[in-house]
């Protein structure tokens, strides 16, 4: 499939070199659950931490579509750690999109020299996060200096073992604000309750904030969220990160299962074939999942292109193409969603009886794509869609679509 490679050898040296690490102890660490604390190390001294941090803040400058491709490639193996990875970068993305100059150079700059892990306690849903001003408000209508942040904030993916948190609340007017925070930050308490069937090693469990001390430097922006057309990228990226775990799944999987069927695989007796390669049934689900990642594949090639396109705009981003960038990314999606939920299930039916064994850990595909395709309905996406296919109109600025 086509995923568009990394700049240099050194990378694609490096991000090779990470997913075989993660392959070897995928399914183990998959039933253990937990914090992945060496592999997270290890993707630490990789260097590819700094794929999305421009050149001019120490890192590597790399575009969308090949940062993704290397999100895609490491879920093949390992969706819960290509999870966390990618997330990292979209920490780095919405520095990017949500700082002010000042915020942009000190954050980045510090991220890359010092291989920093991004950790996300933002939760646009969960608003049970709250900033209180530490002092009396000013009488001329301006930001405190000071304020107490305390509160919860659940699916916190990454947040244990990071070195920084992007976290939101809402302040005493009601309004949103995104903030980054040291996770050692006094105040800050990680959970330890992730228990979802799937994606168990992406720690997106519960974050507390107890009388967390918030400086006005701590809190992004101008222009923060939604300060304008080009910070509003942001959940087209969160949304081609989802879609390219989901693609990389269904990839695994078809591998996984042409693996086993080449290995191991027996035809059924009734086949009247001589090896699983010519049973035909089997090759018609090869065909199908074949259609639907390739599919997919070319949705997200056509979707990647246009992030970038958007992405490369800068603060000139118009809303017409912040829009068609949105579809197509939900289109690549749905796509991505359908192909890896197909794929994983179609792994049983091909690999038959045998293949439900424990060892193999075919299950964590399932599981994974499962859990993950949960993030948020892929109905509305549809909905989004069928709006625009009957009266042209794009989809509204926010942070799912």
């Amino acid at each position: 499939m086509s995923i568009v490679p990394l700049s240099s050898p050194a990378l694609r040296g490096a991000l090779a070199d990470l997913k075989s690490l993660l392959a070897e102890t995928a399914v183990a660490r998959d039933r253990a659950g937990g914090t992945a604390k060496a592999e997270r190390d290890a993707i630490r001294r990789s260097g590819l931490l700094t794929l999305a941090i421009p050149a001019a803040y120490g890192g590597q400058g790399e575009g969308w579509p090949a940062i993704l491709g290397a999100v895609r490639d490491l879920a093949q193996v390992d969706s819960s750690l290509a999870h966390i990875f990618a997330f990292h970068h979209l920490m780095v993305a919405s520095i990017l999109l949500y700082g002010n100059p000042t915020q942009r150079a000190g954050l980045l700059t510090a991220t890359a020299r010092r291989g920093l892990f991004w950790g996300n306690a933002l939760n646009p849903l969960d608003r049970r996060t709250h900033l209180a001003a530490a002092g009396e408000l000013a009488e001329d209508g301006e930001e405190p200096q000071s304020w107490i942040l305390n509160g919860t904030k659940s699916f916190c993916s990454g947040a244990s073992d990071s070195d920084l948190l992007l976290v939101s609340a809402d302040g005493p007017d009601g309004v949103l604000r995104v903030m980054v925070l040291p996770t050692d930050r006094s105040g800050i308490a990680v959970l330890d309750d992730w228990d979802a069937i799937g994606q168990r090693q992406t720690d997106s469990g519960t974050v507390t904030f107890t009388d967390v001390a918030v400086s006005a430097a701590d809190i992004l922006g101008p222009p923060g969220p939604f300060g304008d057309v080009a910070s509003s990228l942001r959940p087209c990226i969160a949304q081609s990160i989802l879609a390219s775990l989901y693609l990389g799944i269904a990839e695994g999987a078809l591998a996984a299962a042409r693996g086993f069927t080449l290995t191991e695989g027996r035809p059924w007796r009734a086949s009247g074939v001589a090896s699983a390669a010519e049973d035909p049934y089997l090759l018609h689900h090869f065909g199908e999942v074949q259609l639907a990642v390739a599919a997919a594949d070319a949705l997200g090639g056509l979707a990647l292109d246009r992030l970038q396109r958007a992405w490369e705009r800068g603060r000139s981003l118009g809303s017409q193409e912040r829009g068609e960038t949105s579809l197509a990314v939900a289109t690549f999606k749905v796509a991505a969603a359908r192909a890896g939920l197909d794929a994983a299930g179609r792994l049983f039916d091909i690999t038959g009886a045998r293949g439900a064994a424990g060892r193999y850990g075919f299950d964590r595909f399932w599981r994974n794509i499962r859990t993950h395709s949960l993030h948020d309905p892929l109905d509305y996406k549809l909905k989004e869609l069928g709006v625009h296919a009957l009266t042209g109109a794009l989809p509204e600025p926010g942070f799912y679509s």
